[in-house]
């Protein structure tokens, strides 16, 4: 009898998942419901292919962590078979807190509260039903086990979690220049004085990485029609959870009931067994089902932007680089406001949404990427790149995207 089950995965194959504490994770309902939340949210308004799921990308990055650990074992670097189940468990349940259409619920039903305060508390409570077999890997996690590289694999700018987003979403959108060598980067990784570091002759490899990732940061995660389609559904929410705070009463499954009918802080949150099993209960079916019959509610707000998102009529967007004038916005507003009949507060709380995006290629304030040096020392990634220096790699790119109903 095999002692593994195997997941065919279109970007890396087949994928072997070891039966015991690892399987029961894939198995589990909890970590199942990510099949039903898409990696990318509305992104695949713009690249149709991107429906691929944060299961996908949780058994992808359990893949590259399985494949790293045993690299570092070649290499001398002591990890304990309990440390290898642990930290790949912990790679499998990094996004397990993930709400429908990944970031949208923490700005709009739930406040002070982010996915992975949630994820840690998911990993708590099956830790709970697993007798405790998933101690080690919440420590790892949580960077309280006493090798820091380990926590690095799941969370550092070198991880096991972008190496799989890059490609996979890559993959799945066809934006090919995201497509990083991730075989050759964790070939290249090693250990030196507890921290995750990459040999000399890996560094052409890193650039690549770093520049594939500001490419798909501004071609796909930060595309304006993603974007755009994004705050639609915030917008939509919010004008949902504003008229149920007014006793109307809308049709909604009763996960999403709970949330929009309540007002749930982080206090509430962590404190109230209720919010995350109602929370556990939510996938992106709830918000899709709940928007096909606002499409036809009496309010017109709600159904207008009901209406946007189940029929891509998403708000127009124009990106700038610097500040939208205010006097321009003005004119929006009461164009909005006379084109549709509703008034010009709730045409700015709803109709349109404004926001400044920065993003760079390489964050000095990160764990940073250290380069293993053939004599032994470490040097940061800027020090020894011939091609990208500390300022060009941490320069900060800003965008203003200004989205307003059509």
């Amino acid at each position: 009898m095999a002692d593994h089950k195997i997941i065919n995965d279109p970007v890396f194959g087949f994928i072997r998942i070891p039966k015991g504490t690892l399987l029961n994770i894939v198995a589990n309902p909890d970590f199942f419901r990510l099949s039903r939340i898409k990696q990318l949210g509305g992104a695949n308004m713009v690249y149709p292919g991107a429906q691929h799921t944060r299961f996908q990308h949780s058994v992808g990055a359990f893949h590259l962590m399985s494949k790293a650990v045993r690299n570092l074992q070649t290499k001398g670097v002591e990890i304990s078979e309990e440390e290898e189940e642990a930290v790949e468990a912990a790679i499998l349940m990094h996004d397990i807190g993930h709400g429908p259409f990944s970031h949208v619920l923490e700005h709009t039903l739930i406040s002070g509260v982010c996915h992975e305060e949630i994820s840690l508390m998911v990993m708590e409570k099956l830790n709970r039903e697993f007798q405790g077999a998933l101690t080690l890997a919440i420590k790892i996690f949580k960077d309280e086990h006493s090798k820091h590289f380990l926590h690095q694999l799941i969370s550092s700018q070198l991880d096991m979690d972008r190496l799989d987003y890059l490609r996979r979403d890559s993959f799945f959108s066809g934006v090919t220049e995201g497509n990083i060598g991730s075989a050759r980067i964790i070939d290249m990784l090693d250990v030196k004085d507890d921290h995750l570091v990459v040999e000399k002759k890996g560094i052409y490899s890193i650039e690549n990485y770093l520049v594939s990732r500001r490419l798909m940061y501004w071609q796909v995660y930060l595309h304006k029609t993603g974007v755009s389609a994004e705050h639609v559904l915030i917008n939509a929410l919010s004008r949902a959870k504003d008229l149920a705070r007014q006793g109307v009463e809308l049709h909604c499954s009763p996960a999403l009931h709970f949330f929009l009918y309540q007002d749930i802080d982080k206090e509430r949150f962590m404190a109230d067994e209720a919010c995350l099993e109602n929370y556990l209960d939510l996938d992106d079916n709830d918000i899709m089902s709940a928007l096909k019959v606002w499409q036809r509610h009496d309010d017109r707000i709600l159904s207008m932007l009901s209406q946007d998102f189940i029929g891509r009529r998403i708000f127009h967007v124009e990106v700038t680089d610097e500040a939208v004038p205010a006097a321009y916005i003005d004119g929006i507003v009461t164009e909005l406001s006379d084109r549709y009949g509703i008034g010009c507060e709730d045409v700015r709380k709803y109709l349109i949404s404004q926001l400044e995006i920065g993003k760079d290629m390489y964050s000095i304030d990160e764990d940073k990427i250290e380069i293993l040096m053939k004599d032994g020392t470490t040097c940061d990634i800027s020090e020894v790149s011939d091609m990208l220096n500390i300022s060009t790699l941490s320069k900060k790119v800003r965008k203003h995207y200004f989205c307003y109903q059509r």
